[in-house]
């Protein structure tokens, strides 16, 4: 299935598993985190995901309209009721990733609903740093879209001991959104629409997932 949250007996679900032990500590964080500088509001991460536990952490540009409180579900999850969302499921799905297996994040948290600043994506590293602290399990990072591999790389320059004392595949590839594919070449829409694909499998593989098998 795709969009549970449009299910209210979902959405209560995740809302009363707001601070699940394994969702807390980037709950928490998140509570810290909003309205920091100024910035406004972020969204908290679902227990629907694995949290802190997690062993794929999956990183895209910024919180879309579905994420925030009164418009949407007020989480980062694979089950928001819009397009990307919905083939986010459907490539993890193929590639054998449950949702406990991953957990949510943007690389730039705060919701502008817009791309970020140069500025704003280096805020965005200071939180993932703290991010990748609290999740010892991570194994495989998911890179979706320009922005999230700008972030990576900020991080790797400025915080290269967060990353360098531990074993992590990156796996880079285009955004799940509807703007990745928007070229006039069917066979650039194509090869991109599969490198997603390909990427989401290599992800599976790291985790033992039965899509990195096939």
């Amino acid at each position: 299935m795709t969009r549970r949250m449009r299910d209210e007996v979902f959405r209560l679900e995740q809302e009363q598993g707001l601070y699940a032990s394994h969702v807390r500590p980037i709950n928490e964080m998140v509570d810290a985190l909003r309205d920091q500088d100024g910035r406004g509001w972020m969204p908290h991460v679902t227990p629907w995901h694995g949290g802190v536990e997690a062993r794929a952490l999956s990183i895209l540009r910024d919180p879309g309209p579905k994420t925030h409180e009164g418009v949407g579900s007020g989480f980062l999850c694979v089950e928001n009721d819009d397009p990307t969302a919905e083939l986010q499921v459907q490539l993890f799905e193929g590639a054998g990733i449950a949702p406990r297996d991953v957990t949510a994040w943007n690389a730039y948290p705060w919701y502008i609903n817009r791309s970020p600043k140069a500025a704003e994506l280096q805020a965005g590293v200071e939180v993932l740093k703290q991010l990748l602290g609290l999740m010892p399990r991570v194994e495989v990072v998911l890179l979706q879209g320009s922005e999230a591999q700008d972030a990576w790389r900020r991080l790797l320059k400025t915080h290269s001991g967060v990353v360098r004392e531990r074993t992590l595949k990156v796996v880079s590839t285009y955004h799940p959104g509807r703007q990745a594919l928007f070229v006039r070449d069917p066979d650039e829409r194509a090869r991109r629409a599969q490198h997603r694909v390909d990427s989401c499998r290599a992800v599976g593989d790291v985790l033992g997932g039965e899509g990195g098998r096939a």
